[in-house]
């Protein structure tokens, strides 16, 4: 009897041993992958056998019981992280499990631009193929209300910037992202600025800085361009700049701004109406900012682009007219 129970016991610690063999080999076994990279995605909220089929499906050769028992014994199964990956030839199940506890995901990119507008930001976020598009088919004020946006009008209110993000991520996070920085961003430059400036909120200033970046890409000019307006806001000049009017026409602008368009009154026509319009007109940088919180102090009230991407400023009407003259008319004094 005891030399039955002996052997019963044997044969039965053969197996434990047997299938604890089986499972060190599984763990420190190179998985199958159908392609070297392999990329794969574990949706948000997915239990660690919801992962193990996700892994199948996307074509990763393994055992999904036996990814699970791994996970459980390594007590991986409840840090999964969500998110998009990329695994290569060789890669052993612990290997995979702890890629997926670190959450060592791939990163896709979208770069916004400084001087874009609302509307281009939204477009690229809808062209990118790497991002989830939950912001498809709200409106504006949806979309600033599903950010947690204390505003009615989306423009200026997102910094520009090159954003990483896992693959598969929301659109609707990375405005959110941008939203952010942008808030914070502002009310440092704010807490910074200059005493005396002709606007008394962080938003004003938004505003003109917008006006700024789209005046002009040349780094030299923003402080000057800045100066600009300033002097015209506290003389009581009107600003009369383009970028604005083009704005208030909106989609239909053609390319082509007629003297029509400068005279035809809208709530962003610096031409007819006084002081700032009422809303940033793109997404301003971190250095339209500065320019308009801290501007250099001079006496020019114009500016005309010489066509190489730089400007000319003058002091008086009469210089602005020749400064035109030569730039614009190609005419010679």
């Amino acid at each position: 009897m005891k030399r039955l129970f002996f052997r019963v016991f044997a044969l039965a610690l053969a197996g434990v041993v047997a299938l604890l063999g089986l499972f060190v080999w599984f763990a420190y076994t190179p998985v199958g992958l159908r392609q070297s990279p392999l990329d794969f995605t574990v949706e948000p909220g997915s239990g660690m056998r919801q992962v193990a089929r996700q892994l199948t499906d996307a074509g990763i050769d393994t055992w999904p019981f036996a990814l699970v028992m791994l996970a459980r014994v390594t007590r991986q199964a409840n840090g999964i992280k969500a998110g998009s990956y990329e695994v290569e030839a060789g890669v052993t199940p612990l290997l995979l499990l702890d890629k997926l506890t670190r959450g060592d995901t791939t990163q896709a990119e979208l770069a916004l631009i400084e001087g874009w507008s609302f509307r281009q930001f939204r477009a690229a976020l809808d062209r990118h193929p790497d991002l989830r598009h939950d912001s498809a088919g709200l409106s504006d004020s949806e979309v600033l209300a599903r950010i947690g946006a204390d505003a009615t009008h989306p423009e200026g209110l997102f910094f520009p910037d090159t954003y990483l993000f896992a693959r598969r991520s929301s659109d609707v996070d990375l405005l959110r992202r941008a939203h952010r920085q942008q808030q914070r961003i502002l009310q440092r430059e704010w807490a910074q600025r200059a005493e005396g400036l002709p606007y008394q909120t962080a938003y004003e200033a938004l505003v003109l800085a917008s006006i700024v970046e789209k005046e002009t890409g040349r780094a030299a000019d923003r402080p000057l361009i800045a100066s600009v307006f300033v002097n015209r806001l506290r003389g009581g000049m009107l600003l009369q700049t383009d970028p604005t009017v083009i704005y208030g026409i909106g989609p239909a602008f053609d390319g082509d701004l007629r003297k029509r368009d400068l005279v035809t009154d809208t709530p962003y026509n610096t031409y007819t109406r006084p002081g700032l319009p009422p809303t940033p007109i793109a997404m301003p940088g971190v250095a339209a900012l500065r320019a308009v919180l801290n501007p250099p102090s001079t006496e020019y009230l114009y500016f005309v682009a010489r066509g190489d991407g730089s400007s000319a400023f003058s002091r008086t009407l009469a210089e602005h007219n020749r400064a035109v003259a030569r730039y614009i008319r190609k005419q010679q004094p």
